[in-house]
């Protein structure tokens, strides 16, 4: 009852400040484990997705120091959100993840593990793709942007525009390959390409010039890889 009083505040609040086109969020799978893989703008990017995705259980990687807040420790002890430590390999968190998983939630990362502040995109660390691989289930890309004004707006008292963008879910086949850390970069730079093209050229950043590669561990899965939700999301 928490959660759900939590997500339409959260939800209220948000579409106050923001106009969210979130005409594709019907997009995401209704049932079943999901890793939902998205770019990082600010902090307004994990409460709207997470508030917005209800009636799906949904939690999300979320740096440890975001605890040392009060406001964001309340939102996302209720989300049961999980603290990562970005300066080493976090096992216990992968492990936490996956756990999310096996209970058929959707489990956001960021492979970026930073904001951006400008929309634009950096590169990814490679930790997304040992989750990925480790984790078996389909991934979705999805991709905000619009949104990285919002303080200017805020100060004019204009709603800011924030796009939410759904793409197409795969898998992550190695095809025989090693995990090697040289792999698991080339695996999250693919990852984050699947990002990219959702989003307009001007915020693709980084990966501005890597949409034509050749994706060599992607497995692209039919729309078949999960139930369309109802008009519910939103």
């Amino acid at each position: 009852m928490m959660k759900w009083f939590v997500n339409l505040i959260v939800r209220f609040l948000a579409n106050l400040f923001l106009k969210i086109d979130k005409s594709e969020l019907p997009k995401v799978p209704g049932e079943g484990p999901l890793l939902v893989v998205v770019n990082h703008v600010n902090s307004l990017d994990a409460p709207v997705i997470i508030a917005h995705m209800h009636p799906r259980q949904t939690t999300e990687l979320v740096k440890k120091e975001t605890w040392d807040n009060g406001f964001f420790r309340f939102l996302f002890n209720i989300w049961d959100g999980i603290p990562i430590d970005r300066e080493i390999a976090d096992f216990s968190a992968f492990r936490a993840a996956q756990e999310a998983l096996k209970e058929g939630k959707i489990l956001a990362v960021a492979p970026e593990g930073t904001r951006s502040w400008d929309g634009r995109l950096v590169q990814a660390k490679p930790g997304v793709a040992m989750l990925a691989i480790k984790a078996g289930v389909p991934i979705l890309p999805i991709a905000y942007f619009g949104h990285e004004h919002f303080s200017e707006n805020l100060k004019r008292l204009r709603r800011t525009p924030m796009a939410i963008r759904v793409g197409a879910p795969f898998r992550i086949q190695l095809n025989g390959r090693q995990r090697e850390k040289g792999i698991l970069q080339e695996v999250a730079d693919e990852i984050m390409v699947e990002i990219a093209r959702l989003l307009p050229e001007e915020y693709r950043g980084f990966y501005a010039d890597r949409l034509g590669a050749a994706q060599k561990f992607i497995e692209r899965l039919g729309p078949s890889a999960g139930q369309h939700v109802s008009q519910a999301f939103g």
